[in-house]
């Protein structure tokens, strides 16, 4: 089995060791395609107007100037020169649940996977205030190889990939792995901080803001609040079937 690795943490994220060790738990054909720099936040962003650089970095190692998913279509494309079995997108450093998705550049980085018609899976390893500066990742490399081997066996179904949060404890502190739904957090949880610089000017930082809720039953939050291990399928197809219905004759 052929696995292309990325992350959006960078080339040199620990994060990315513990993915590229958990990748060789299930095959010993590994392919490292990760971004240059950090890239967390790009979202699903492509590289069109500016060129894209690759460094070989050694065998089956390769830095690329550019978004997670610049790395998959460059390992996909050019560096392996074919279509790996798998692309393990992570892990990251920090949670990505509920509305993370839609600014996550590893659960991007297997929404283009999935695209390019190949099995993928988003990783992130959870983290809190007493962990901040050493998560535990062992938890991840720990449960990611027994997971995944059981996601590749069930199938992982047409334009579906899988988004895996891994809680902020001990492995052997995990109470097990559920199936989630995706959850919601409570409105207008960004803040925008400003500052002033040495000369004067006006600058400013977007970040996120902590407040107390109550996660619903079944979502990745609650799952990852009760340290469970959340796996959440996401699909491509963003169409919302409920509003097809409701709006049906609604333009003649």
């Amino acid at each position: 089995m052929k696995i292309l690795v990325t992350n959006d943490d960078g080339i040199h994220a620990p994060g990315l060791g513990v993915a590229e060790r958990i990748a060789k738990a299930l095959s010993d054909d590994v392919w490292i395609i990760a971004p240059e720099m950090d890239q967390s936040g790009v979202a699903h962003s492509l590289t069109l107007s500016d060129p894209i650089r690759m460094r070989r970095i050694d065998e089956r190692r390769f830095a690329i100037r550019g978004t997670p998913t610049d790395c998959v279509i460059m390992g996909f494309k050019v560096a392996i020169g074919e279509r790996p079995d798998l692309v393990i997108s992570g892990v990251n450093r920090g949670q990505n649940l509920a509305d993370d998705v839609t600014y996550s550049g590893t659960v991007a980085g297997a929404i283009e996977g999935t695209l390019l018609g190949i099995p993928s899976v988003a990783l992130s390893q959870a983290y809190g205030y007493d962990t901040s500066d050493h998560p535990p990742w062992s938890t991840a490399e720990t449960h990611a190889p027994r997971i995944i081997a059981a996601l590749i066996k069930a199938g992982f179904g047409k334009g579906i990939l899988f988004n895996i949060n891994f809680p902020d404890c001990a492995p052997d502190a995990v109470r097990g792995t559920v199936l989630t739904r995706q959850g919601r957090r409570i409105p207008d949880w960004l803040k925008v901080e400003h500052r002033t610089d040495g000369r004067g000017f006006p600058y400013y930082w977007i970040g996120f803001q902590r407040s107390r809720m109550e996660p619903e039953e079944g979502t990745d939050l609650a799952a990852i609040g009760d340290r469970q291990i959340s796996v959440t399928p996401l699909s491509l197809d963003l169409t919302d079937e409920r509003a097809l219905k409701r709006l049906a004759g609604a333009f003649g």
